[in-house]
């Protein structure tokens, strides 16, 4: 397939902006389990909220790029029953706005308990939290599920897929929740550099597995199936026209093998072992450290080089009948 970018920077910007969030709240849940040495503070929570709508908003912004009629973008909506597509158009904005309220009552020190539960003060911070939680794994859910529920593209078609969003988002989150508590200088940069460090491990194991599955994939279409032709011998000589067109624009990915073997090697190192290195070593450092912002913007290097990988890795069937222009 063809990588488009502006749907490599919606689904890796998004991914960041919904890890970031699922850690701004980790350490909320943790906190309220004392299980911190150190307490964050609603400035710290305020300003990883914004930092994680401006990442959701930014990738909004890029899909437009991908829309030939921008000002029908509403009309996505119409099919949500059974278009996973659509799904994500609705669960998107309903995340934004949660995630918006969550910082906003930080911001403004709602944070009184509504009631107790057992030992746990429930505030509103808590509820709109676990709301914004369920709302950020299901766009994980719609976003990947666009790409796994295509039957026909056979290395997207898989469980992984959606295992690999969900896993690659958060890895990149906390990195980027441990780059904010390094340059704020709050102590949480052990806590959230540790889970950074979980995730991106569990991620290169999900990542890896998916590239092992794809490079063993015996496709169900062949020469004959897309022609429609049984004769055990056939040999393609053209495609019919000389030109191009959307279906050699769209469906090829316009590089070769060997460039593909160099994005998986470049995305393989710059998202999960360079990280991980920078990550110990600020571990290492007394006071603020600007390694774990170097790991978060190696890291998205990365995840642009994986996507794009991801993308250019699938094999449209109808390639097999485009595949020699003469």
């Amino acid at each position: 397939m063809h990588p488009a970018f502006s749907v490599i920077f919606l689904t890796t910007l998004i991914g960041v902006g919904q890890g970031l969030f699922l850690a701004l709240f980790t350490g909320q849940v943790y906190d309220l389990a004392t299980l911190l040495d150190v307490h964050p503070t609603p400035a710290f929570f305020s300003l990883g909220s914004l930092i994680a709508l401006l990442f959701l908003v930014l990738g909004l912004v890029a899909s437009f790029f991908h829309l030939g009629h921008p000002e029908r973008a509403w009309r996505s909506i119409a099919q949500w029953r059974t278009s996973w597509l659509s799904r994500e158009v609705l669960v998107l904005p309903i995340t934004l706005g949660l995630i918006a309220l969550y910082g906003l009552t930080h911001f403004l020190g709602w944070t009184q308990p509504l009631f107790v539960l057992g030992e746990v003060r429930v505030d509103a911070t808590l509820l709109i939290g676990i709301a914004a939680t369920l709302f950020t794994f299901g766009l994980f859910v719609c976003t990947g599920m666009i790409y796994a529920g295509l039957k026909f593209l056979q290395e997207w078609h898989s469980p992984l897929t959606v295992v690999n969003f969900t896993l690659l988002g958060i890895a990149s989150g906390f990195t980027l929740a441990a780059a904010i508590s390094a340059w704020m200088n709050n102590g949480l940069l052990f806590f959230y550099g540790g889970w950074a460090v979980v995730a991106i491990s569990l991620g290169l194991l999900s990542r890896g597995a998916s590239l092992v599955r794809n490079g063993s994939i015996k496709h169900k279409s062949t020469l004959q199936s897309a022609i429609g032709v049984r004769h055990t011998r056939i040999q393609q000589k053209a495609m019919g026209f000389m030109g191009g067109s959307f279906n050699t624009r769209e469906f090829f990915p316009g590089a070769g093998l060997s460039a593909l073997g160099r994005v998986r090697n470049s995305f393989l190192i710059l998202t999960f072992p360079l990280p991980l290195v920078l990550l110990a070593l600020s571990f290492l450092e007394q006071g603020p450290s600007i390694l774990p912002l170097a790991a978060f913007g190696i890291q998205y290097l990365g995840l642009l080089a994986e996507r794009w990988h991801f993308f250019a890795e699938a094999r449209h069937p109808q390639n097999i009948y485009y595949q020699s222009v003469a």
